[in-house]
């Protein structure tokens, strides 16, 4: 092989437009001083070993400069929506995997080898068309996002090269295939198979329990990702009543990441998995109100960081955890006097501050981060909102899944905010009507407004484009790991599951709107195989007005040492009520049923409990 001189360590950008790149990380400066979209830098394997000719490079280089320079040109502001037409070219280089024409995953890897996961794709070098192979594959087409041109946006990204190790784990890969036929069978609707995968998953949990009593193994990537994938299995299946089934294992997910340090930060599945079991603690803490175990400078330090934007919102989020377990703490002791009434105003301009850092957020983001209203669905008279796919009004369009899941998290933090405030300003003001306060209007204005535009969201999000391209198409800067990107995904209905919940049993939700969400969750139980979505349509609950009532019942409680009370600034978990807005039945389960998984947490968590040092 010809010497081709030594590889430049820029960024894709620099290097096609020919100028030197100062590797500044995650963005280089000089992308940012020309407000262009920094796709990031190659991996270190690729600047070793280089298999590609001449021509390949520059093919790929001139498909990835067309790519940005229309994604950039799709989602320039627009005063008014306009439909986005197909140029006409072929696609066949975005949607590569389809098992039913033998399509190879080493082929989908030689159209894609300007990623930074070059030669993940090989995973499957021929079609599989048995039970395990078939499941293999929907689980990856489906779950497992992959990021394009250097950038962060993936998720579930670590499990392709986790599998394609030389020695793969034995707890990982029976998380993995039990996750994979548990998915694969709920969209097939095979009991049998869901006896299989609850197979697979009793000899995961062995497994998983043998792997957490070994030193050397418990800190290995393999298993911090096994614990993540039962918890998506849990969600998966619904075995036990859901988030009270999922949320010990993100519980035993963040020990070990707090154990195994920051030198977990210095692979690329490491700050994978790290951002992983951030994104899920953030999900975690806002649908439980549990403050999080450490503090967003400890989620977001710089290592850890992928995505400026993202990490943004994520820190926003983690932000409203923190404010909303504090509530919960003070509201479930505090008695009504002056002093207790001062700490609810202090929330309510906490949680004021914040909303106001969302906003911000949203109007400081690139054109790469924003959405596009594409079209208004006209209302239909005497409709079945259950079963409409698009509710009367907007329908937006995002960048990519993964971008439109951001927003998402910023909305539920936005919403839960405006709760906030109106549940404080209903305890200071008792027994005067709180809907009479001006923070009461403004809140619920804010409440009206994400609902509407998480609804606005939703068709997108589920594929509605997919089959009307000539409305809308793009080429997407993230891409699944296995089959066609632009069908129906089940991530896109594990992701909507948390936001269609919440709008749900909100007080400002109409009662069409209502039925439409829980409508659209339904379909993504059924047809999605996320069957977490379908125990979510029983639940019945209404936010803030039911809270406010509990708090009313509290208020009336014994006198307790006030000072003592409002000088503790960080909660502990156990001394939060777990007062997530849900029927409050499900409040008084202990533990979910399944007592092996309930052992293997309960390991995880003692062996890195609070007091542990952290992990070096």
């Amino acid at each position: 092989m010809v010497y081709q001189g030594k590889p430049s360590r820029g960024c894709q950008m620099c290097r096609t437009r020919r100028i030197k790149c100062d590797e500044t990380k995650p963005t280089c400066n000089q992308c940012a001083k020309s407000r262009r979209q920094c796709p990031g830098y190659r991996d270190e394997f690729d600047l070793v070993f280089r298999n590609e000719t001449q021509a390949t490079e520059k093919r790929a280089q001139r498909a990835t400069k067309k790519a940005l320079a229309q994604r950039m040109t799709k989602f320039a502001p627009s005063s008014t929506p306009e439909p986005i037409f197909s140029n006409g070219e072929d696609s066949s280089a975005n949607s590569s995997f389809v098992t039913s024409q033998h399509l190879s995953m080493a082929q989908y890897g030689r159209k894609n080898q300007q990623t930074p996961w070059t030669g993940l794709y090989s995973l499957l070098q021929k079609p599989q068309m048995d039970l395990d192979g078939q499941a293999t594959c929907h689980f990856l087409s489906n779950y497992v996002l992959i990021p394009r041109q250097g950038n962060g946006r993936g998720f579930h990204e670590y499990v392709v090269p986790l599998l394609r190790a030389e020695e793969v784990a034995p707890h990982f890969k029976a998380a993995f295939d039990a996750c994979a036929m548990a998915s694969f069978a709920n969209t097939r609707g095979d009991q049998l198979l869901v006896e299989r995968a609850l197979r697979i998953h009793s000899k995961a949990l062995g497994a998983i329990n043998i792997a957490l009593n070994n030193p050397d193994i418990i800190k290995q990537d393999s298993t911090l990702a096994s614990i993540l994938l039962l918890g998506l299995f849990e969600n998966i299946t619904t075995r036990n009543l859901g988030m009270l089934a999922w949320g010990p294992h993100i519980r035993a997910a963040i020990q070990l990441v707090r154990k195994r340090g920051r030198k977990q930060l210095r692979t690329k599945i490491g700050v994978a998995l790290f951002i992983a079991v951030r994104t899920q603690m953030i999900v975690h803490t806002l649908s439980t109100a549990k403050p999080p175990l450490m503090q967003a400078e400890w989620w977001l330090n710089s290592d850890s960081v992928r995505d400026t934007y993202a990490s943004q919102c994520q820190r926003l989020g983690i932000r409203t955890g923190e404010i909303r377990a504090e509530v919960n703490r003070l509201m479930s002791q505090l008695p009504r006097n002056m002093q207790s009434v001062e700490a609810m105003k202090d929330l309510i301009r906490q949680a004021r501050e914040v909303d106001f850092e969302c906003v911000r957020w949203a109007e400081t983001l690139p054109d790469h981060f924003r959405y596009r209203t594409i079209l208004w669905q006209d209302e239909i008279p005497d409709a079945d909102y259950s079963q409409l796919e698009v509710f009367p009004g907007r329908v937006d369009a995002y960048p990519d899944l993964w971008v439109a899941s951001i927003w998402g998290m910023m909305r539920i933090s936005r919403i839960i905010l405006a709760s906030v405030v109106i549940r404080c300003t209903a305890w200071v003001c008792s027994p005067v009507d709180y809907r009479t306060a001006p923070e009461y209007a403004t809140a619920r204005r804010i409440c009206v407004e994400n609902i509407t535009d998480i609804i606005a969201s939703v068709p997108y999000q589920l594929g509605w484009f997919s089959t009307r391209k000539h409305l809308f198409q793009q080429d997407s800067l993230s891409g699944f790991a296995c089959g066609e990107d632009d069908t129906y995904k089940s991530l896109s209905g594990y992701f909507l599951t948390w936001p269609l919940a919440c709008i749900q049993g909100q007080d400002y939700t109409t009662d069409i709107q209502r039925t439409w969400a829980r409508g659209r969750l339904t379909y993504i139980g059924k047809h999605l195989g996320v069957s977490y979505a379908l125990m979510l349509t029983q639940l019945q609950y209404r936010t803030p007005s039911m809270l406010i009532k509990m708090d009313g019942t509290m208020a009336n409680s014994p006198s307790v040492n006030v000072e003592k009370l409002l000088s503790m600034k960080v909660a502990k978990p156990s001394e939060v009520l777990p007062t997530m807005p849900m029927a409050p039945q499900l409040f008084r389960q202990q533990m979910f049923q399944g007592q092996p998984t309930v052992l293997l947490t309960q390991h995880a968590m003692s062996t890195y409990d609070d007091t542990s040092p952290e992990g070096d």
